[in-house]
């Protein structure tokens, strides 16, 4: 994971009192420290505090000033530290699951949330080797990982109840809103996009699995890999019930963005993706029907994805043209693959 090298924490700094007072006796530690303080270069508020003396390294997730009230922001800290909490009594806190223990919180400095850390290689590390320097039989075995990662997560459910669509289809036409806002869309595509999902609402298969956990932020930086193959989650603050389809889609959907974007081939993603979604059916009871009802509903899920990857702006106005255009095809194709 690349850091950029920010200085040192001052003990002036209410941060470093809170650590010494609140962390460091949960980590057995004790006396002063002195911080390096490192920012993650795909992360404007996550930032890697090393003591060189101890080697202890701890993470500081910051949900203030990011746009969001402040009672938002405290709800988005309380709601990750509660559900890294849960899922460590899942058991994702050993071998080969793995979640960061929450160690502190404090909503008076800019909502601050505090982690161990967990070193590994991102996921988009993988990806990237795999475009430019054909390592693709090493993102097989990642992928085979991650699949049984999310397997275990979904086998997880609040509550045994149907999937509940209407969410989703209120995030897509959100994420649509934002698009046409942005001149990414015109009205004509508005117009057919707004049917396309009213016709995947209509789609009986899209209500019948039951709400699962899922992560509900499945990107390339939120999972890290070890050399013993386990799988390292991160960032669980939207983690909600919902299909499991919701998470798959979004994994798939990144794969398709990488090789349209670095590859500019869509096509060598298919035989990543279609990897992923065996071996996650795979560790499901009946393993063919369970493919076959994912791919079905995974259309959407991944239309919806690449709408919503449009949305950056860092990305060239004629990529972020090109994916609506992918997001388009995919969603009209997977409606009539449904009706054969």
């Amino acid at each position: 994971m690349d850091v950029n090298y920010l200085g040192y924490l001052s003990k002036e700094d209410p941060l470093y009192s809170f650590i010494c007072r609140k962390i460091l006796p949960k980590v057995g530690q004790d006396g002063e420290k002195c911080f390096k303080v490192f920012q993650f270069s795909s992360s404007n508020n996550v930032y890697l505090y090393l003591d060189e003396a101890t080697d202890l390294k701890l993470i500081g997730k910051f949900f203030g000033g990011q746009g969001v009230s402040k009672e938002d922001s405290v709800h988005r800290m309380e709601m990750e530290y509660r559900n890294l909490h849960l899922l460590r009594g899942y058991g994702f806190c050993r071998h080969p699951y793995y979640v960061p223990e929450p160690l502190g919180q404090c909503a008076s400095i800019n909502q601050v949330l505090v982690e161990e850390f967990c070193p590994g290689v991102l996921l988009t590390e993988f990806l990237v080797r795999a475009i430019f320097r054909g390592e693709e039989d090493a993102l097989l075995v990642i992928l085979t990982a991650l699949a049984h990662f999310l397997a275990r997560l979904h086998n997880h459910a609040d509550v045994e109840k149907h999937v509940d669509f209407i969410p989703e289809c209120r995030y897509f036409n959100k994420i649509l809103l934002h698009l046409k806002r942005s001149f990414i869309v015109d009205e004509h595509e508005a117009r057919e996009l707004s049917r396309l999902v009213d016709s995947w609402r209509s789609e009986a298969v899209m209500w019948e699995d039951i709400q699962v956990l899922v992560h509900g932020d499945a990107t390339p930086p939120n999972f890290l890999f070890r050399d013993d193959q386990s799988v390292v989650g991160i960032d669980f603050e939207r983690m909600k019930s919902a299909d499991r389809v919701f998470d798959l889609g979004r994994v798939t959907g990144e794969l398709k963005h990488f090789y349209m974007q670095y590859g500019r081939d869509k096509c060598r993603a298919e035989p990543f993706i279609r990897h992923f979604l065996l071996e996650y059916a795979g560790h499901l009871p009946d393993s063919d029907y369970a493919f076959q009802s994912i791919t079905r509903r995974l259309p959407f899920y991944m239309g919806l994805n690449e709408l919503r990857i449009a949305r950056n702006k860092w990305l060239g106005f004629d990529y972020r043209k090109e994916l609506v255009s992918e997001a388009k095809l995919t969603l009209s194709t997977g409606l009539e693959n449904n009706l054969r």
